[in-house]
């Protein structure tokens, strides 16, 4: 192809989502989030929903969430996006309403919001990023991390006889009367990113037709925390963490 040559639509491969904002990006290469963020931007502008989609983001990594999707957004305190959210929709019902959360702040100190928000039905989607760590604040064990994980509050690895054992958040919600969709993705290959795509639209889909709660995992690598390049995070992420944290549907009833 020659340098000033037009692209025409027909040969148009892959564009910015239109409401990715042009911002630097802060998060550490081969972070996961910068994906998700495009798959979130991407379905809300194949659904239409630009000018009635709220995210809500608390602390962590998570945080920084509104700079990078030109959407409304509402910031939380720490754990407690599920409730905010939960006000939101009931004031705006015909919004578009999600929490982007970490697992130290949806699986700890917003534990309580995250369950009791599930369990009631609320018309929200939880897009729950869980990288096994504390990512934002040093890289400490977080209640996902796996038994014998190592981690700068467990340097040794964790011991279920001391710090407990890893807590399955979508094994959890798919027991509530309030759910209607809970799965667990990933984003580590083509194929899985297009799945987790998937994911997210049936559970927007599923909040606007009034069909209850819905959580998507993403089973996500925190190379900083976790000290490896990109590439290693990867391939530790799929040895060690796919076969504790089975990717896949756990509950869809948005079609009954």
């Amino acid at each position: 192809m020659e340098k000033n040559e037009i692209i025409s639509p027909e040969n148009l491969v892959y564009k910015k989502p239109t409401l990715m904002n042009n911002v630097p990006m802060h998060y550490c290469p081969g972070c996961s989030h910068g994906v998700v963020h495009k798959l979130v931007a991407e379905v809300i502008e194949d659904m239409g929903m630009e000018d009635k989609s709220i995210g809500v983001s608390p602390v962590g990594c998570s945080v920084f969430a509104y700079r990078y999707i030109d959407i409304d957004w509402q910031e939380a305190a720490h754990g407690r996006a599920p409730a905010v959210a939960t006000a939101i929709k009931r004031m705006w019902p015909d919004r578009l309403v999600f929490t982007y959360q970490g697992d130290g702040d949806l699986g700890c100190i917003g534990a309580a919001e995250t369950i009791h928000a599930l369990n009631r039905g609320e018309n929200i989607t939880i897009i729950f990023i869980n990288n096994a760590i504390y990512g934002m604040t040093g890289g400490q064990m977080a209640p996902t991390t796996l038994i014998g994980q190592k981690t700068a509050t467990c340097p040794y690895g964790r011991e279920p006889q001391l710090h407990g054992y890893p807590l399955k958040v979508p094994e959890m919600a798919a027991l509530f009367e309030g759910t209607c969709f809970v799965t667990r993705q990933s984003v580590d290959t083509v194929g899985h990113i297009t799945k987790a795509k998937k994911a997210i639209r049936k559970a927007f889909e599923a909040n606007m037709a009034e069909k209850g709660s819905c959580l998507v995992e993403i089973t996500s690598t925190c190379n900083s925390g976790w000290k490896m390049p990109p590439a290693k995070a990867n391939e530790w992420m799929t040895e060690n963490m796919f076969p504790f944290y089975p990717q896949g549907d756990l509950k869809d009833t948005t079609k009954e």
